[in-house]
């Protein structure tokens, strides 16, 4: 039995996972288990569950690679630094001493930090280093459908890379072409989300979800700062731009074009200036992927295309590549960003370095993303009697009924079952679920449960068997990286003076049947559910289907603005006593808020910060 321990760390978004034979068997976040959102220190939580899930010592592991080759950003930045000078002296002087301290020896960094893991581990074994986009690729490719396939990675910046095309065929990985730092997709759409007053490496899918409510009015302003080519390759004009030497992302030449300085927001509100803002850069990067698409299409001629890289979080520029048919088949990597990179490491030492055999899963191998932490019943029920909780436990069936009820009842749910989900969505392991058909869920969910913008879409999961009856999408879209548009016979139409009414005014017009999951342009986030991926999520969705004639449930992630997904029983019970859920369902376990004990509460409104 041949393992490997792959690892992405120290800029956000850190992870482990762990190969036994190539058999992706565990894979976590480190923000899971810390509490700290996109938490970018060494993963030793993570690692420490990879390890124990897949029943190993370090000390057995046969190979540790990690996701990226530090001598090649390092040598990035100082290049950099020396292209802009003398700008950027500041960042420059923050930078380097931490660089000269650890980064630069990250081998040894590792090793040190490895060894706390288990006494045992020599320092002969085996450290490997991937490339930053060869390894977002492996994640795409390797665990794909696809015996062959075109993967486009885009992001902020990996080690000078930024946009790469790879060819993937077999058990083989090869990067054809690459648009380099400081030209980046990423980097881009982060600049606008730091424009408008949104966290940069966080704020990006708020950013997504605002854009429409605006018009995309500044679409030509943009298309200035950006020398775009017909086959989607591009440059960034710098002079708009202070991310690469300095400590912000946009500079006083880009707030002058736009005609307003960057959103603070903890004084202004989101304007309409903001909408149209953020619908014109969201026009720009679907623009850009889809002439990129288009491009290597035609280049290669190959028929499956595979994403990864943040920007493959754009799940509305993913579903414009899939709606213009440039492809046959589309897979895209559940854990695009980083965290994804710590098992595309593995996956392409497993494969390229090692060559070992590939057989491809015509699903796919990702077992739904369902790769993190998971408790027994008994584990369950006794973390709950140590935190005060009154709870009921419940037969199986008797569970999924009464869950239905509650939902058709429109309550608000926490539903914490089996193994939590790799990546940054929620997909029914972790979520909070409430009634579709319900006017006021998606406000509710948003400011009471939430605590965050009222804007904010939420996702439908619905029966795969349903799918084609409710949308414009007869594709699998298991892991919410698929946006398309309710169908026809569903809609209801707005009168013309609901028409005439402008941004955040829109939110709450009755756009279907299905008003929580729809967005104002008519779209959603869809996930879909199958038996063999999620039986107890498909069996509370075929049971409230049963009950009101309705497929879909709402699902949210199973946490508060500013926190992590819940991982544990305690981090559930948390999030549901100190926000306005109804009821959570963990395990065979039901919790009432009406019967806990309110001194048990703690104030999550104040407890986290915007994201």
């Amino acid at each position: 039995m041949s393992s490997i321990l792959g690892i992405s760390a120290f800029y956000h978004d850190s992870a482990a996972c762990i190969l036994k034979d190539g058999k992706i068997i565990a894979a976590a976040q480190e923000e899971r288990f810390t509490r700290k959102k996109h938490d970018s220190n060494y993963p030793f939580n993570a690692i420490e569950f990879v390890l124990k899930y897949a029943n190993l010592r370090l000390s057995e592991v046969n190979d540790v690679v990690f996701f990226e080759k530090p001598f090649l950003k390092f040598e990035r930045l100082l290049e950099t630094y020396v292209a802009f000078a003398p700008k950027g002296f500041i960042s420059f002087s923050k930078a380097m001493p931490l660089w000269i301290k650890e980064k630069l020896f990250q081998k040894n960094l590792l090793f040190n930090k490895l060894k706390k893991h288990d006494s045992n581990y020599k320092s002969d074994k085996n450290i490997f280093f991937s490339e930053h986009h060869l390894s977002h690729a492996a994640s795409a490719f390797f665990p794909s459908p696809f015996n062959e396939a075109v993967i486009l990675t885009a992001d902020g910046v990996g080690e000078w890379a930024t946009t790469t095309v790879a060819i993937g065929k077999n058990n083989n990985l090869e990067i054809k072409k690459e648009i380099h730092f400081p030209h980046s997709l990423g980097l881009l759409y982060s600049a606008f989300t730091y424009y408008i007053g949104f966290k940069v490496n966080s704020g990006e899918y708020k950013l997504m979800g605002l854009a429409p409510y605006g018009s995309p009015i500044y679409e030509d302003k943009i298309k200035q700062i950006i020398d775009l080519k017909e086959d989607g390759t591009f440059r960034l004009d710098q002079k708009y731009f202070n991310y690469a030497t300095g400590l912000t992302m946009t500079n006083k030449k880009f707030d002058n074009l736009f005609g307003q300085n960057p959103r603070n927001p903890e004084k202004e509100k989101i304007t309409q200036f903001h909408m149209d803002i953020a619908a014109s850069i969201q026009k720009v990067t679907e623009e850009i992927m889809i002439n990129l698409a288009k491009s290597i299409r035609k280049e290669y001629g190959i028929k499956n295309l595979c994403l990864a890289g943040g920007v493959a979080l754009n799940c509305v520029a993913n579903g414009k590549i899939l709606k213009e048919k440039i492809f046959d088949n589309i897979w895209i990597q559940p854990a695009a960003g980083d965290a994804g990179g710590s098992l595309g490491a593995a996956l392409a030492l497993w494969y390229i370095d090692q060559k070992n055999k590939r057989s491809v899963n015509p699903k796919d191998d990702m077992k739904g993303s369902y790769l993190g932490t998971e408790f027994t019943q008994d584990e369950i029920e006794k973390e709950l009697k140590t935190l005060g909780a009154n709870f009921e436990t419940l037969k199986y069936n008797q569970l999924i009924e009464k869950t239905a009820e509650l939902l058709s009842n429109q309550k608000a749910i926490g539903w914490f079952q089996g193994r939590m989900e790799f990546g940054p969505r929620a997909l029914g392991s972790r979520s909070i679920l409430g009634d579709p058909r319900s006017d006021d869920m998606q406000k509710n969910l948003n400011l009471k449960v939430k605590y965050r913008e009222s804007f904010r879409p939420f996702a439908p999961s619905i029966l795969r068997e349903d799918l084609s009856n409710w949308f414009n999408l007869d594709v699998d879209s298991p892991y919410m990286l698929l946006v398309s548009d309710i169908n026809f016979e569903k809609k209801i139409d707005m009168t013309e003076e609901q028409k005439k009414l402008f941004g955040i005014d829109k939110l709450n017009i009755k756009r279907s049947q299905i008003p929580a999951v729809t967005h104002v342009d008519y779209s959603s986030r869809i996930q879909t559910v199958t038996r063999e991926t999620n039986k107890s999520y498909y069996d509370l969705i075929s049971k409230f289907k049963e009950k009101t004639g309705c497929p879909v449930v709402v699902n949210t992630s199973f946490n508060v603005r500013g926190e992590p997904i819940v991982n544990t029983p305690t981090d559930a019970f948390n999030c549901f006593i100190g926000t306005e859920l109804d009821y959570l369902i963990i395990g065979n376990c039901i919790l009432d808020k009406l019967k806990q004990d309110l001194s048990l509460k703690k104030d999550y409104n104040e407890k986290f910060e915007l994201d």
